[in-house]
């Protein structure tokens, strides 16, 4: 049967299988599961997880700022590789912005590292679809915030959102 995407508001239920998704989406960072289940229970409201024929095939963790409420932080996304070139990712980021806690959000930020492709391909899309300036600038820095163990993250700010 070949069942379409369901988009769905993540519970602690999805926690575990956010943490093997995440670690088969190479260069993203894995957390504990602990901070899985968290990120499923604290940020529910502003996060989405992707299912197709029952297993969890997508998930975008994300929360507002707190000195920044109308501004949505994209924590992490993941797409598992069966069901990428669908355009899930950005779907994923609609679907958040229609929910009740989206729709004040005025401007999105993210982290990217300068060679994650997929991410610059991603949030350029975002921005255009928004109608909306990408601006980039150095946050954590390689030396500097990761003993030179990680590369440096780049905060990515779009809006305002149109």
């Amino acid at each position: 049967m070949n069942q379409q995407f369901v988009f769905h508001q993540p519970s602690v239920g999805d926690g575990w299988e956010v943490s093997q998704l995440i670690s088969a989406c190479p260069p993203l960072d894995t957390n504990s599961v602990y901070c899985n289940l968290l990120q499923c229970h604290h940020f529910a409201s502003t996060s989405v997880a992707v299912r197709k024929n029952g297993e969890l095939v997508g998930f975008i963790s994300a929360y507002r700022i707190p000195d920044k409420p109308e501004t949505l932080f994209v924590w992490q996304v993941a797409v598992a590789e069966s069901a990428r070139g669908h355009g899930l990712a950005t779907q994923m980021i609609e679907h958040i912005l229609k929910r009740q806690a989206g729709q004040t959000v005025r401007f999105i930020e993210t982290t990217i590292t300068q060679d994650n492709e997929a991410s610059w391909a991603l949030f350029g899309r975002v921005a255009k679809h928004y109608g909306a300036p990408l601006i980039r600038e150095d946050l954590f820095i390689k030396e500097q915030h990761f003993a030179g163990q990680h590369d440096t993250e780049l905060l990515v700010t779009i809006g305002p959102l149109e």
